[in-house]
C-alpha cells in the first residue's frame, strides 16, 4: 500500500531525524580553535585531519558494500556507536599529558572517519528503498528538500549555541543571571560543545534503533564472514563495474566531485578567509549561523531545478555558480567577502542534492548503498588530493613572497600566501571542468551512438 505523503512512511521521518542528529555538531564554530586549547599544535592538528580523510576513503566502499550485504539498518546502528564513542574519547580524555590528549584525538578522528564512511550512502539508501515499497519515488526531491532544510535549520541551533557554550565568559554571565556565582575556566567550558553532541549521538542511536529494513524478517541477513566479507568485495567490484558502464552515473559522480572539492576547501578556509576580509574573531559563529539559514531556501531552488532543467543543464547552471564563486572569492572585499562564502555553501547545498537525486534515481536497490559509497569515496578522494596540492602551492608561494621581499614579516607573507593562493583556484576549477566536461560528452555521445 502506498501513502500519498512521502513523511507518513516511518523511515522517511527517521531517515531525517539521523541526518539532524548526526550532522547537526555543535563544535564545528569552533573546530580548529577547540583542537589548540585541548594543547595540541596546528601540525597535530593537520594530521589528525588527514588521518580522518585517508580513514573515509578506506572504509567508504567496503562499508557501502556491507550495508547492502548485511543490511542497512545494522551500519547505522553501529555508525550512531561509533559517534558515541568518538564523541566519548575526547569528552572525557585528561588533561594530565599531551601524548594521551594527541592519541585520544587520534582515536577520535579514526572512530569519526568510520562513523561517515558508514552512514554514506545507507541512510539514504533505507529511506529511497522504503518510499519505493511504501511511496512514490517521485517523491525523493521533496524528501531531500525536507532534510536538507531540517538540517539546516539544526546547524543554525547548534553552531550558535556551541559558540556560545565554548566561551567561558558568556557562560559565567549567563550563570550569574540565573543566580549562580561561577568561575568557570576555558579548559571547562571547551568539553561543553562536546557534551552537547554526545546527547545527539545517543539520539542517533535511538533513531536508528527504530529504523526497519525492507523484508528483513523474509530474508535474515547474514553474520560477517569471511564469507560474507569476500561477497561484500564482490558487490564491490559489480557495483563499480555498473558505474563505469553507466556514462550518466558516472558523469553525475565525476561533475558532483569536481564541484565538491573546490568548494569544500574553500569552506575549511573560511576563518582565515573571513581575517583577511576584516572581520572580527568574534562574529564567525553569528555569521556561519547565519548563512546556515540558506538551507531553509536552497532545497526549494534545488526542487524547482530538477523538475524545470535537464542534468545537463542543472550541470551548467553550477559549473556558472562555481565560477563565478571562487572569481569573487579573489577579491577579498572587506565585509561584502561574506557573499561568495555564501554561494560556495548554495553552490554545496545544490550539488549534495542533485548527486543524490540523479543517482538514486537510476541505480537499483540491491547496490544502491554501495554505488552511493562509491561517490562518497570520489568526493573524499578529490579534497584528500587537493588539499595536498594547496599545502604544495602554500608552500610555493609562502618561498616565492620571501624571496621577493625579505623586508616583509612573517605573518605579511603568510596572508598574502593565502590571498594569492586564491588566485589559482578558478583557473583549476576551469581545466579540470573542461576535462571532465569533454570525457563525459564522449561517453555519454559514445552510448547515444551505440543504440
Amino acid at each position: 500500500m502506498t501513502t500519498s505523503s512521502p513523511f507518513r512512511i516511518l523511515n522517511i521521518r527517521l531517515f531525517i531525524a539521523f541526518r539532524v542528529f548526526f550532522n547537526a555538531r555543535f563544535y564545528y564554530p569552533v573546530f580548529t580553535i577547540l583542537f589548540l586549547d585541548y594543547g595540541l599544535t596546528i601540525e597535530q592538528f593537520s594530521i589528525l585531519n588527514t588521518v580522518w580523510a585517508i580513514t573515509i576513503v578506506c572504509a567508504e566502499v567496503p562499508s557501502g558494500a556491507l550495508a547492502d550485504l548485511l543490511g542497512r539498518k545494522r551500519l547505522l546502528v553501529l555508525t550512531s556507536l561509533l559517534m558515541i564513542v568518538e564523541l566519548s574519547v575526547i569528552a572525557f580524555v585528561p588533561i594530565t599529558s599531551m601524548t594521551i590528549i594527541f592519541w585520544a584525538f587520534l582515536v577520535n578522528r579514526v572512530l569519526s572517519g568510520l562513523a561517515e564512511a558508514m552512514a554514506s550512502g545507507a541512510d539514504e539508501a533505507i529511506a529511497y528503498d522504503s518510499l519505493i515499497a511504501e511511496g512514490n519515488p517521485a517523491h525523493w526531491p521533496r524528501v531531500l528538500s525536507v532534510q536538507m532544510r531540517a538540517k539546516a535549520m539544526a546547524g543554525v541551533i547548534s553552531t550558535t549555541l556551541g559558540a556560545m557554550v565554548y566561551d567561558p565568559s558568556m557562560v559565567n554571565g549567563f550563570l550569574s543571571l540565573v543566580g549562580f556565582d561561577s568561575d568557570l575556566s576555558q579548559q571547562t567550558t571547551m568539553r561543553f560543545p562536546v557534551y552537547l553532541t554526545l546527547v545527539l549521538a545517543l539520539l542517533a542511536f535511538w533513531t536508528t534503533l527504530r529504523m526497519r529494513e525492507e523484508n528483513e524478517a523474509a530474508e535474515p541477513r547474514p553474520h560477517v564472514t569471511l564469507a560474507t566479507i569476500w561477497q561484500a568485495g564482490l558487490i564491490t567490484l559489480k557495483a563499480g563495474r555498473w558505474i563505469l558502464q553507466t556514462p550518466l552515473a558516472l558523469a553525475v559522480i565525476l561533475f558532483g566531485m569536481t564541484y565538491d572539492h573546490v568548494l569544500r576547501l574553500t569552506i575549511t578556509l573560511t576563518s582565515q578567509y573571513f581575517r583577511q576580509i576584516s572581520l572580527p574573531d568574534a562574529s564567525f559563529g553569528a555569521i556561519m549561523a547565519a548563512l546556515t539559514i540558506l538551507g531553509l531556501v536552497v532545497p526549494k531552488l534545488a526542487e524547482f531545478m530538477v523538475d524545470r532543467f535537464s542534468p545537463a543543464q542543472n550541470c551548467g547552471w553550477l559549473a556558472l555558480l562555481t565560477i563565478v564563486t571562487l572569481l569573487g572569492l579573489t577579491g577579498f572585499i572587506p565585509y561584502l567577502g561574506i557573499i561568495p562564502i555564501a554561494m560556495v555553501m548554495i553552490g554545496l547545498m545544490l550539488t549534495a542534492f542533485f548527486t543524490s537525486h540523479y543517482l538514486n534515481e537510476i541505480t537499483s536497490s540491491e547496490q544502491r548503498a554501495t554505488v552511493l559509497s562509491f561517490k562518497g569515496l570520489a568526493f573524499n578522494l578529490a579534497y584528500g588530493i587537493i588539499g595536498l596540492l594547496f599545502a604544495w602551492l602554500i608552500i610555493y608561494l609562502r618561498a616565492d613572497l620571501s624571496g621577493a621581499h625579505p623586508d616583509w614579516s612573517s605573518q605579511l607573507i603568510e596572508n598574502q600566501a593565502f590571498k594569492d593562493s586564491f588566485l589559482w583556484m578558478p583557473g583549476y576549477f576551469l581545466v579540470l571542468g573542461a576535462a571532465i566536461a569533454l570525457y563525459s560528452a564522449r561517453i555519454l555521445n559514445k552510448t547515444k551512438a551505440s543504440k
